[in-house]
């Protein structure tokens, strides 16, 4: 293989750790049911600070805990509202920046508020609620709480991360670089520094404040606004890494919280990057298996010989890229991208066998429109997010990363033995950080938690990326927590598993029930 496209990382070209990423197909391959309006006062709401809950504000912080916040009704049905926070915590009367925030009313008698993160980093919560509230969330959560989704400082509301046209995203998307040549390898780390300066230029200085640690404060200033004493929170995916910062760093605020789809705080970016593509390896035969038990299969044999098929579809169009319908060309990377989008959700599994089976016949077009869904592109070609950009720019602050020449290919050994399918498309991610505008900020470590408040943390078998071994980690470090476990494929478990999954998880919201530790569903 000798192709591979910029942004370099194969996870920031399929929002790797976004649960939205496995709602997204749903979405779209099926038809989501409308929301159903809950309280559907027309007028403005403002909520005042309550100050029993300013009065614990961190010093120097009192007028953003105080503020108040004015709900406007919109995206019919729900209300919407602006959230000013610092945009440096260590300059709280310098400059600001504001958190978009939208709230699906309870239906019944509020009991409190839960803020919800569906993931990324990059993934947009205000969407995920919007899109969402009616299917992912059982009616005795929805009657029990305000159900409010935030974008996260950087992502598409809230002083978004800009730096390309949807032409230029395209064109970079449809690059390809010889990466095993140093002049390719080069030339990668050229456009991505370029794209590092284009986006310091277009963003401004907050982009150099878009990390977790940062988010875990706005989501403090959040909860306060909500005038909720203690945080309940829905984090998935990287929804869980901001969860379990934040439970770090306010551990006497934390109420009920539920971490699906766990990421592991201690590993490495390379760790991290290991895990999944071995997980993703796995998802891919799992995906197999199931294929060759039903009609209509393309791939033919046994798993072993159906995933070399893959492989050689992949290598076929790595070599010599294809054109689809639309008239763009189709490289190697694109095609990897199309191919893990559906492995987010096993209900999405046949529309991956559906676009194999074209694929296989020369047309490429349906997998070039599952990598558009993971960019967040439509078929219009508007981009409908930022969240390729959030991604790398909140990893580049959150994580060090290996971008010497020899670190990265002696990386790409690893990931090949890791994943054969897909450990090529893994390699070279420190091509995206290498030259970042702003250095990390944070080095991986265990959290540690010693709020009296139990968290639950939820892993799935079959998890590709979020893999179930993070989950287990993540309930050590946490202590105070009890583990749930989802025998079942795709990526995250709550709202789209089973009733031992969805009436733990509600028992706990509701009525504070802990389920057991170590339970498997």
């Amino acid at each position: 293989m000798t192709a591979h496209p910029v942004p370099a990382h194969p996870r920031s070209l399929v929002i790797g750790l976004r649960a939205a990423g496995a709602l997204v197909l749903a979405v779209v391959l099926a038809s989501c049911s409308l929301f159903d309006g809950g309280n559907q006062d027309k007028s403005p709401s403002t909520v005042k600070a309550d100050p029993s809950i300013v009065a614990s504000a961190p010093p120097g912080l009192d007028s953003f805990y105080s503020q108040e916040v004015v709900w406007q009704p919109c995206e019919n049905g729900f209300q919407c509202a602006k959230v000013t926070v610092p945009m440096d915590y260590d300059k709280p009367d310098g400059d600001t920046i504001q958190i978009a925030a939208l709230k699906a009313p309870s239906t019944g008698k509020k009991t409190g508020t839960l803020l919800v993160n569906p993931g990324g980093p990059g993934g947009s919560g205000y969407d995920f609620v919007k899109d969402a509230a009616a299917t992912r969330f059982s009616q005795s959560v929805r009657s029990n709480f305000d159900v409010v989704g935030f974008d996260p400082r950087g992502v598409k509301r809230s002083s978004p991360v800009t730096c390309m046209t949807d032409a230029e995203r395209d064109a970079a998307r449809a690059k390809i670089y010889a990466l095993d040549t140093d002049a390719g390898l080069a030339a990668a780390l050229a456009d991505n520094k370029a794209i590092g300066t284009a986006c310091a230029a277009q963003t401004g200085p907050s982009l150099g404040h878009i990390d977790t640690v940062s988010s875990a404060k706005d989501l403090d200033i959040l909860r306060a606004v909500v005038n909720d004493a203690k945080l309940n929170y829905l984090g998935y995916s990287y929804g869980t890494f901001l969860g379990s910062t934040y439970a770090s760093l306010f551990p006497d605020n934390v109420g009920r919280m539920v971490l699906d789809g766990a990421l592991d705080p201690s590993i490495s970016n390379e760790d991290l990057t290991s895990g999944q593509a071995r997980a993703f390896e796995r998802a891919i035969r799992s995906y197999v298996a199931d294929c060759l038990q039903k009609g209509g299969c393309p791939l033919s044999g046994n798993v072993d010989t159906g995933v070399q098929q893959i492989r050689d579809l992949i290598n076929a169009v790595q070599e010599t890229p294809r054109t689809a319908k639309d008239g763009r060309v189709v490289n190697g990377t694109m095609f990897v991208s199309g191919l893990i989008t559906p492995l987010y959700n096993n209900e999405s599994w046949p529309a991956l066998t559906q676009a194999l089976e074209a694929a296989m016949t020369g047309d490429v077009s349906l997998m070039l429109r599952l990598a558009d869904l993971g960019a967040d592109r439509s078929s219009n070609g508007t981009y409908t997010s930022n969240s390729t950009f959030a991604f790398n720019a909140i990893n580049c602050l959150d994580y060090p990363m290996v971008s010497d020449i020899a670190g990265m290919r002696a990386e790409e050994q690893r990931l090949l033995e890791d994943s054969p399918t897909l450990g090529y498309f893994f390699a070279y991610g420190g091509t995206n950080c290498a030259d970042w505008p702003y250095k990390n900020v944070r080095t991986p470590a265990p959290v540690k938690y010693a709020g009296k408040s139990p968290i639950v943390v939820i892993g799935t078998t079959g998890d590709p990326a979020t893999p179930l071994e993070w989950a287990a980690s993540l309930r050590k470090q946490l202590e105070n927590a009890s583990l749930l476990t989802w025998r079942g494929e795709g990526h995250t478990a709550y709202g789209r598993s089973n009733s031992c999954i969805e009436d733990a998880v509600d028992s706990y919201f509701v009525d504070g029930k802990v389920p057991g530790d170590n339970t498997v569903c």
